[in-house]
């Protein structure tokens, strides 16, 4: 199974993860099938970055989104449909 997921970055005390789609059989920072966004939790205010329509892409493909990155894509399109609105 294709999952999109966190794969960690970053030095010991200063997490960083990449946001990517792999196997759910691969190690967590093993080899990924593409990196579609970043999030820095030690950033405030707009921390996750995400091509959204890369996501849309894989989610058609039959991946799967962890829950951590399922409330990612969740924010972030919510804050759209708010800029969307005006």
């Amino acid at each position: 199974m294709v999952r999109i997921r966190l794969k960690r970055i970053g030095a010991k005390n200063k997490p960083a993860y990449r946001i990517v789609v792999a196997d759910s059989r691969s190690r967590r920072d093993g080899k990924c099938l593409e990196e579609i966004g970043t999030y820095n939790p030690l950033q405030k205010g707009d921390n996750v970055k995400l091509d959204l329509a890369r996501v849309d892409y894989w989610l058609s493909r039959g991946a799967q989104p962890t829950d951590t990155v399922a409330s990612f894509i969740r924010r972030l399109r919510h804050k759209a449909a708010q800029v969307a609105q005006g």
